[in-house]
């Protein structure tokens, strides 16, 4: 595939059309999986059990803030052939050890999510206690990343294979659930209450994953060779393409939980729904098994490839930002063991979830400030510096998601 892109950059490709963009799709996909992880399943169901389809337009507007930032984390990696936490410890050599610190405990929170939401989907399909589900997540798991072995398509590929069985899961759900006309009114920014303010800060608070910034740059920075201004220049579109469309079918995804959620549980009367065993067990008396298996299969492929994702970035951030490396199976096998703490306390999954989101969201300033500012100098980037128009809204985005992050921490630790 490095051959076929660079035969494209060189101009002696015999692709034609959308044939060409193929050698550069994938690291989005990846990336995406970060933005229907099973954090994102909690939210989005509770929204749409609770307000119907109210905050439609909080999750658009949230995965178009997620594009812009994703395509700079991109940029970085074409423009400059290093990965974030590498121009970290370049440019803030002080700040590595530290930023390696909180981005190893956030990576974790993250981690805990994703393991459980795997585990409880084994329980949930299968009847298998959490445990055991946990030891299949990590077997399924370490197989996954074996095949970082043979490059990196294999692993891309089986990455978005996940993410289309998602895609395929919530397609059935809709079809089965069946919105109405009335969903577009979710479309109309408006909010019903505090209530509705709270679960939307969630929403929008949570879209912006701190690891994955990290790991976008780090997908992007060697694995197609642009030597000139114009061959990075004609990367980075690619790469703008290939975010448009990963980053647009995690947003349908999104948007169809909580279109399902609305039509299923809302539609219904069961607003009280916000606990995702609770959310499957009610499928299907309302719209029979094979919705059911959909949500199920949804969060199993949601939790084994986000925990896969995971690992690699937080090989990223180890090696970016200390020079130190770890074998994969050591880092799977430490990162894992808070949710098989969780299962064996026997707390509750969904609320462990929860708490997982907003330990993350401290994680989010050290990463997407650094970013905007790497981004907006000349000597860095190059040609594929930030225009002012992108600074501006890069940094406007970067101020509300801080401000409403800390907003849902204070609600948080600090209720009424």
């Amino acid at each position: 595939m490095t051959t076929e892109a660079t035969d494209v950059l060189s101009g002696r490709s015999t692709r034609r059309g959308a044939a060409r963009l193929l050698p550069f799709l994938g690291p989005a996909f990846v990336a995406s999986v970060a933005y229907m992880d099973p954090g994102n399943f909690a939210t989005n169901i509770q929204g749409g059990a609770q307000f119907g389809y109210l905050l439609l337009w909080v999750i658009l507007a949230a995965s178009l803030m997620a594009m812009l930032i994703q395509d700079l984390s991109a940029k970085l990696g074409i423009a400059t052939g290093k990965n974030l936490p590498e121009m970290i410890r370049e440019r803030w050599p002080r700040l590595a050890w530290p930023y390696w610190v909180q981005a190893e405990l956030v990576a974790m929170a993250t981690d805990l999510a994703e393991f459980l939401g795997a585990s409880l989907a084994f329980q949930l399909l299968f009847g298998i206690p959490l445990l055991w589900g946990a030891v299949l997540t990590a077997i399924i798991t370490f197989s996954l990343l074996t095949l970082q072995k043979r490059g990196f398509r294999p692993l891309e590929l089986a990455i978005s294979g996940f993410v289309f069985v998602i895609a395929l899961a919530y397609l059935v759900q809709i079809v089965l659930s069946h919105p109405g006309i009335e969903a577009l009114s979710g479309f109309v920014p408006r909010f019903e209450g505090p209530d509705s303010l709270y679960l939307a800060v969630g929403i929008i608070g949570a879209t912006v994953m701190p690891h994955v910034i990290y790991l976008h740059s780090a997908l992007t920075q060697n694995r197609i060779p642009a030597q000139t201004a114009a061959e990075k220049r004609q990367v980075a579109r690619m790469s703008r393409t290939d975010i448009f469309l990963a980053m647009g079918l995690a947003a349908l995804i999104n948007m169809s939980m909580l279109a399902a959620a609305a039509a299923a549980f809302h539609t219904s009367g069961r607003t009280d729904i916000a606990d995702l065993t609770l959310a499957y067990r009610t499928l299907t008396p309302l719209l029979g098994g094979a919705a059911a298996i959909a949500f199920g299969l949804a969060l199993l492929s949601s939790g084994l490839s986000s925990s896969t994702v995971g690992t690699m970035a937080g090989q990223v951030v180890m090696q970016g930002f200390v020079q130190f490396s770890i074998p994969v199976w050591l880092r799977r096998t430490i990162t894992m063991l808070p949710a098989f703490a969780v299962i064996l306390l026997g707390l509750n999954p969904t609320d462990t979830l929860i708490l997982s989101q907003v330990i993350l969201s401290f994680g989010i300033p050290f990463a997407l400030v650094p970013l905007l500012i790497f981004t907006a100098q000349p000597k860095v980037m190059g040609e594929l510096v930030s225009s002012r128009a992108v600074q501006g809204i890069g940094w406007c985005i970067a101020a509300l998601i801080i401000s409403l992050n800390a907003y849902l921490l204070f609600q948080t630790f600090m209720p009424g």
